[in-house]
This record gives C-alpha cells, sequence and structure tokens, in this order.
C-alpha cells in the first residue's frame, strides 16, 4: 500500500528563481502567472464554494498507464531535488507522481508575498527507469501530493522528507528514528457508518506552500466533498520532534452523522499474544500503533490497548474539554518486531486541542484486517454538538509526533497485554461448555509510581460491564523484580456481548496506575483479543 512507504529523492541542483512560465535554468518547475492569496481569501472561496453544487475532483489521463502504477514502478520513479520548488531553503518541496492508487491530481501553488503561483506538472519532473509505464503519462497529468525534504536537498544532513500530505486529505510526519507510521487526516466524515451507508474522504484538492520561515513551513489547504468544504492552515516544526498547528474552518454543505475533528488513522495487524491466532507469519508483531491514549479534561489517563477485532468494533469515550488523545506505539523493543520496517521507531500522534472542544467523545473504530497494507484503526473527536447544514465550524489543534511518551507522569503504565482461554479451572468451575466462556488476561505494568511496593498488598481495581472477575491480583514479573509488575485476573462472561472493562492499580486512596481500559468480545475465535 503505496500510503505506508515514501518514495525517496537523491541529486541536488541550484534552484533560480522562476520568471512566468519559463523553466528555470536549474530544471526546476514551472509557475504559472501570480494570483492573490492568504487565509481570509481561502476561506471566502471555500464557503463560494460549499454554496455550489458539489464536482468531484476529476481523475487523471492516461487510465491505463495509472492502472498500471502499482507500488513496485512507482517505486522507481524518482523526483530529483535539483527539480524541487524552494530548493536553496532549508525544506525544499518535492513531489510524488500519480499512479493506481493516487488518481486524482492535486494543484499545488507556491505562496509568497500574498501571491500564488500554479506549480505546473510536466513529464521531464521525474525519472523513470527502461519500461517504467510512467513513459505513457502525458504532461499536464498532475502530482498526486508533496513532501517536505530535511536540510537543503543532497546537502550534507539530507536524509529524506519529514512532512507529506499525499490521498484525501492524509498527512504524515516522520519521528526522531526517520521513519513514518500512523496518518492524520483533515476530517473524517461518516466513519464507521450504519447498514447501507458509506464513509466519506473528503479530498484536500489545492495546497498553498510556503517556503520555511524562522524554521516552520505553512501550508493552506482547500478540502472539498459532498457533505463540506474547508479552508486549513498548516504551521509545521521539525525539531526536536515534528509539531504542527493546524488551524482549520468547515462549511456544510449538509449535516452528517458522525462529524470526526481531528482524525487519526493507523495499522494494528497483531500485537503481543495475538499472532499464532491472526497471522501465518515469522515476526512476533506487526503495527505501526498499539494503543490509544487519553488525557481526559479532569486529568485522568487511559490507555486503551488496539485490538484487530473479528468484526468492527467502536468504543466511545465520553468526555468535555478533552486535553490529548493519540495513537501511539508505546513498544518499542527491537526484539518484539524483528523487522527490517523498524516499527520500533514509528513515531506516537498526540493531539492537543486548542480552546474549550465542548462535550463530546474520542471514539476508535477498529475494522477487521487480515494483513498489515489495511489502515484499519481510527481514533477521531465526536462533538456532542456537531456541525448542521448550512453552518460552519472552527477549531485549532497541535500535532505532535514523538517517538517518547507524550505525557509525562509517574503513573505506572500498562506495557503489555495478553489474553487467552483460561488453562485451568478450579474443580468447582469445570462445568461442559465453561471453559471457552472464561479468558484469563495478564497485564504488565511498569513505572516510579510502583518503586519500593510490594505489587502483592496493591488493590488492584477491576470492574467490568457484565460477568464477574475471578483470582484477581498482582505480582512481580519474574524478569522485572520490582517492576514492572504482573498483573491477573480471569473474566467470566456468558453471552455474546462485549464486556468493557477498566482496570488501576492502588495503594490505599494512592492511585499508582493508568487506567486501563478494553474491551473484551467473548465471540472472537481462539484467543483473539
Amino acid at each position: 500500500m503505496i500510503t505506508r512507504r515514501v518514495l525517496t529523492a537523491i541529486g541536488l541542483l541550484a534552484l533560480a528563481p522562476f520568471p512566468g512560465l519559463a523553466r528555470a535554468a536549474s530544471g526546476g518547475p514551472r509557475l504559472a502567472p501570480p494570483e492573490p492569496m492568504d487565509l481570509d481569501r481561502l476561506n471566502a472561496l471555500a464557503r463560494t464554494l460549499r454554496d455550489r453544487p458539489y464536482a468531484p475532483p476529476p481523475e487523471a489521463p492516461a487510465s491505463a498507464a495509472l492502472d498500471a502504477l502499482t507500488y513496485g514502478p512507482l517505486q522507481e520513479i524518482r523526483y530529483p531535488p535539483g527539480h524541487a520548488l524552494f530548493a536553496e531553503s532549508p525544506y525544499p518541496v518535492t513531489f510524488f507522481h500519480l499512479g493506481n492508487f493516487f488518481r486524482h491530481p492535486v494543484k499545488v501553488y507556491a505562496l509568497e508575498g500574498g501571491q500564488a503561483r500554479e506549480v505546473l506538472y510536466a513529464h521531464d519532473l521525474f525519472t523513470y527507469p527502461a519500461g517504467n509505464p510512467a513513459k505513457d503519462v502525458p504532461d499536464g497529468a498532475g502530482f498526486a501530493g508533496f513532501r517536505f525534504q530535511k536540510a537543503p536537498a543532497g546537502q550534507p544532513g539530507d536524509d529524506g522528507d519529514w512532512l507529506a500530505f499525499l490521498g484525501a486529505s492524509y498527512f504524515r510526519a516522520a519521528g526522531d528514528g526517520a521513519q513514518y507510521g500512523a496518518s492524520a487526516r483533515g476530517i473524517a466524515i461518516d466513519t464507521a457508518p450504519a447498514p447501507g451507508r458509506t464513509e466519506e474522504f473528503p479530498v484536500f484538492t489545492r495546497f498553498y506552500v510556503s517556503p520555511a520561515a524562522d524554521g516552520a513551513v505553512t501550508v493552506l489547504a482547500l478540502l472539498e466533498s459532498p457533505s463540506l468544504t474547508g479552508a486549513y492552515r498548516f504551521v509545521a516544526r521539525k525539531e526536536p520532534h515534528v509539531v504542527i498547528d493546524v488551524a482549520c474552518t468547515v462549511y456544510m454543505r449538509k449535516s452528517v452523522e458522525r462529524f470526526g475533528m481531528a482524525p487519526l488513522t493507523s495499522m494494528l495487524w497483531y500485537s503481543e499474544g495475538m499472532s499464532r491466532f491472526l497471522a501465518s507469519d515469522w515476526r512476533p508483531e506487526v503495527h505501526d500503533s498499539d494503543g490509544l491514549l487519553m488525557q481526559t479534561g479532569a486529568g485522568e489517563l487511559i490507555w486503551r490497548p488496539l485490538n484487530n477485532p473479528h468484526r468492527l468494533s467502536v468504543s466511545a469515550f465520553a468526555d468535555r474539554a478533552p486535553k490529548g488523545f493519540g495513537l501511539l506505539q508505546r513498544d518499542r523493543a527491537y526484539e518484539n518486531y524483528i523487522d527490517d520496517g523498524f516499527e520500533e521507531n514509528r513515531p506516537d500522534i498526540w493531539v492537543e486541542p486548542q480552546g474549550d472542544w465542548g462535550r463530546g467523545s474520542v471514539q476508535l473504530v477498529e475494522i477487521p484486517t487480515h494483513q498489515e497494507t489495511d489502515d484499519n484503526i481510527v481514533a477521531l473527536w465526536v462533538p456532542d454538538d456537531p456541525p448542521q447544514a448550512g453552518s460552519d465550524r472552527s477549531f485549532a489543534y497541535r500535532l505532535r509526533w514523538p517517538v517518547k511518551e507524550p505525557v509525562a507522569t509517574d503513573l505506572a503504565r500498562c506495557v503489555a497485554t495478553r489474553a487467552t482461554k483460561a488453562a485451568w479451572l478450579a474443580d468447582g468451575d469445570r462445568r461442559p461448555g465453561r471453559a471457552n466462556l472464561v479468558r484469563q488476561f495478564v497485564l504488565e505494568f511498569a513505572g516510579a509510581a510502583l518503586s519500593g511496593l510490594n505489587p502483592e498488598t496493591a488493590t488492584v481495581a477491576l470492574t467490568l460491564s457484565r460477568g464477574s472477575a475471578e483470582e484477581v491480583g498482582a505480582t512481580w514479573a519474574p524478569y522485572g523484580k520490582p517492576s514492572p509488575w504482573r498483573v491477573f485476573f480471569k473474566v467470566y462472561a456468558e453471552g455474546p456481548e462485549p464486556v468493557e472493562m477498566r482496570l488501576q492499580l492502588k495503594s490505599g486512596d494512592r492511585l499508582l496506575s493508568e487506567t486501563w481500559a478494553y474491551r473484551y468480545d467473548p465471540q472472537a475465535p481462539g484467543t483473539v483479543l
């Protein structure tokens, strides 16, 4: 899946200013004549388009050539750094080629001094090996997206790109380990829809890109879909980890079932304890993220390990004025992946709302998948008062892309969640069929709050939405005494309905851990979590 793999560019030529429609001597892209543009004008454009009938973005010509541009042939195509936009700036801009997965071109403009000039696609901006099907894509086809390179392209310190906009309203930033992972989106409409309805994917159709200034890059973007239009501003900085300030206004054409703000998208095929049941694969774990972390308006930290369910699952965590939420890759041990994709370096994505987002819920959508190429995890904020047809809604938030935990705390964190059928039952519980209804859960917690304490004297505060818990307790994990702690319990739940669970560790009235939250589905086959 091309959205998981980033094409890299090599080499460098100097780029001169762009006079009119002429190609710069360096071989950089041509630019169209200037037209005025700023955020106010973009908002006016979005408002005007909202009041017109929706027109879907056109597909690029040469469909047969695009059909043949699957992942392999696309990997062969290069955009030479000497053709970059703003080639001499700290963060030059290079472009993605259209292909089988990305057939709708986007307009990209160079924005300087309040004047926008469209970057014109030309076939010879890219380089292609002999026999590559892209040779049949004509001039004027357009770009699939764009990315910011690190350092002046091709110069010392250039080690690839760090921010990319590619596909619908998706964008991604690289972590400290120069790895891409989970993605963010501009907006989510009707994610996990009711039967008979389909999810709507709004599209960024225009981008206005400014050269780096004071260590930051700025992108304006126009969003369009059958249900809304939107004007977005992204201000991104690369150090110490990528931070993007997002401000937007959306203009509603019609009301929607689920209005999702600051949506995040990731992949979990399987995690610890799940591999033998979900995949015939040699790797211990395969995922870009392994949990959803939330910091509520009241300050509670909630950790929800991700699942690859056997049926569509939607969980909602009601809140008011949330302080943050995000998809994390908490497991950072190479030996738990042993893959040349280095999943242990995948960045977290953390959303920090700016201003009061009011009442709503962080919602987690988990979609069944049988392969690692599917983005099957979505997290988003769904307000209780979504904007209605004819109205508009402005909101802002900060996105952080670290490889360290985004919230500093001494509370113990859950670092592993495992479950299986109960291996044995007490004599009094050996009733026909009961073994299939009991699950053994084993969790591990680590953190400064556990230091000097005996887990066997701690309180394991566990609540279930239904069913009962048995043999609940805590002890030291044998390899990590006195930390981490190992927490164990059995859950008995007859019937098909899911069981919502919450667990905290306490010492008297003192809270020792974040809240572990989980949905257990008794109908899941085998020992799938």
